[in-house]
């Protein structure tokens, strides 16, 4: 018997420790593909432009409402088209940020504790 290693107690928690460490990983992976499917939608000019994306922040859709497809008014437009695809952007990322959360508080990490690491 090897003295000073306290048995197997040791190798027991790291295995543990890996274990989780591996289930944490898996979760993050589902949480990254379930991120990909989330849909928010971003709108400028009272709902005249909505651009559509995912919790990822890829934008995935444009609705352009077809009265303020005006050729005098192409800057007014494109301003709202970006101002759109940046709201969305803001949501996606509060919603990803939301759900890192709730996935965080789900394992029992700290609350504020950043995820992934």
């Amino acid at each position: 018997m090897l003295k000073g290693f306290g048995g197997l107690g040791g190798l027991g928690d790291m295995a543990k420790m890996m274990k989780s460490a591996q289930e944490m990983q898996g979760k993050l992976v589902e949480l990254q593909e379930e991120l990909a499917r989330i849909v928010v939608v971003g709108e400028a000019g009272a709902g005249l432009v909505k651009a559509r994306a995912t919790a990822k922040g890829e934008v995935t859709g444009l609705d352009i409402d077809p009265s303020i497809l005006v050729a005098s008014e192409k800057e007014v437009v494109e301003d709202l088209i970006l101002a759109a695809i940046h709201d969305a952007q803001v949501k996606a990322k509060a919603r990803s940020e939301q759900e890192m959360t709730r996935l965080a508080e789900g394992m029992g990490l700290p609350p504020g504790m950043k995820l992934p690491f």
